[in-house]
């Protein structure tokens, strides 16, 4: 299922608050939000929190600056 979120905000939370899943929540995924919360304590969710930012970063956006994740 994708969900439309604003590209600036989902990336900035993937990057500072990714560890805990903050921009899975954001984007209304709440399962894989708590999975990200869980493993909180290992490097893992951050490290895709950082690679989902870097394949929005690169995502075209709306004229109202949202992409679907």
């Amino acid at each position: 299922m994708m969900n439309e979120v604003n590209k600036v905000l989902y990336i900035v939370l993937a990057i500072f608050l990714g560890s805990f899943g903050v921009h899975k929540f954001y984007a209304r995924k709440p399962v894989v939000g708590l999975i990200f919360l869980v493993f909180c304590w290992t490097a893992i969710p951050h490290i895709l929190a950082i690679i989902g930012a870097i394949i929005t970063l690169f995502k075209p956006a709306d004229e109202n600056g949202n992409v679907l994740v």
